[in-house]
């Protein structure tokens, strides 16, 4: 009998009882949206858990960075990474502003602190840099180089969720950060986001352009979006944070189970876990490179044919795709660890659901194959 088709990663879901309470209150509060209940406690325990004082929710991660975009007033060119998706670059050409690539690190797989510097010009305003896979990025050369330049950071932290101690911390950096809370991450409101800024004002500021730049009951102080989190997502997400941290811990233990069995594997190689007080295991991303018998893109179509849908995330590059790539900072020279990286990374399942049958059934085609 075949067996049942295995996803890189499966929304969490509690039990439907759990969510009964919650619905029920907010049909008999009548308020559905427009910062109700749920909302403003969703906002208060995420600021909580983050250990922040200032967070601004909205409808999902997309939305969180043309906000961060709009509520900083950047324009001209911002530096960010071919080694993302697709979202990241798209909230910048939404905002009118040119995308400058620069090349990755080849150890943590985010921006490389020496290519942001020498992609610099006197057009750039910001830095976008993200923390890919939840891994934290060199965030105080970047700040370094912000501060030298006078530029403005912005962190998609889209994979960030639950990631403690990055640095001195992690939202102390760059001017604001993003979180994206769609029903793919290890935290999920089904669609959500949230952005941390560092003051009361800039958290007025993103609270009036998620609601159209409304201001009291009949001012328009700027020109807006529409990006309020629903009642039902809002207590939705206040359900999932109760699990996160033991979600966590159910995703570390198949990262162990993963890394002890591919041990030995030639030509398949597991990065090398981010130096953090805790990390949140939302992926699970290994090199198909030299030694292993098959290309990546055969390895992961030999998954796939298997029902086990590893993804090659991120291939292509961002700068490859068509709105992108007639960009100079686009050009296959200037980008050749990223390239190679996206030539060779493949992401197998992980989600708290995995059993352990199910590890081991992906190691053991993996190693089939080699």
């Amino acid at each position: 009998m075949r067996s049942k088709p295995m996803p890189v990663t499966r929304p969490f879901l509690p039990p439907l009882d759990s969510f009964i309470p919650s619905l029920r209150e907010i049909w008999e509060s009548g308020q559905v949206t427009n910062g109700g209940a749920f909302h403003q406690r969703l906002e208060k325990a995420l600021a909580e858990y983050l250990g922040v004082r200032h967070l601004s929710l909205v409808a999902n991660g997309t939305l969180a960075l043309i906000a961060a975009i709009r509520a900083l007033e950047l324009s001209g060119e911002v530096i960010t990474t071919p080694f993302s998706f697709v979202a990241t670059t798209n909230a910048l050409a939404w905002s009118g502003i040119t995308p400058v690539f620069a090349d990755i690190d080849p150890v943590t797989l985010n921006l490389s602190p020496g290519a942001v510097e020498a992609a610099v010009t006197p057009r750039t305003t910001a830095l976008l840099p993200v923390h890919v896979y939840g891994r934290p990025c060199d965030q105080v050369a970047l700040q370094r180089i912000a501060d030298r330049h006078g530029l403005k950071v912005i962190y998609d932290a889209a994979h960030a969720m639950g990631v403690r101690g990055i640095g001195a911390d992690a939202w102390s950096h760059g001017d604001l950060s993003a979180l994206s809370f769609h029903a793919t991450k290890v935290f999920h409101t089904f669609e959500g986001g949230a952005i941390v800024c560092r003051d009361e004002a800039m958290k007025r500021r993103l609270d009036c352009l998620a609601n159209h730049g409304l201001e009291g009951d009949s001012g328009l102080a700027m020109v807006g979006l529409n990006a309020k989190l629903n009642e039902i997502q809002a207590a939705f997400g206040l359900l999932h944070l109760e699990h996160l941290d033991r979600l966590i811990d159910t995703r570390r233990a198949i990262d162990t189970r993963y890394r002890e069995a591919l041990a030995g594997v030639d030509g398949i190689r597991c990065l090398p876990l981010p130096a953090v007080a805790r990390y949140n295991f939302g992926y699970f991303p290994v090199l198909v490179e030299d030694g292993f018998p098959q290309s990546r893109d055969a390895l992961c179509a030999g998954l796939r044919s298997a029902g086990i849908h590893a993804r090659r995330y991120f291939f292509p590059l961002i700068s490859d795709f068509a709105p992108y790539r007639e960009l100079p900072s686009a050009a296959a020279g200037r980008l050749p660890v990223a390239r190679r990286i996206a030539a060779s990374v493949l992401c197998l399942p992980i989600f708290p659901g995995m059993t352990e049958a199910d590890t081991d059934r992906v190691v053991r085609l993996i190693r089939d194959a080699a």
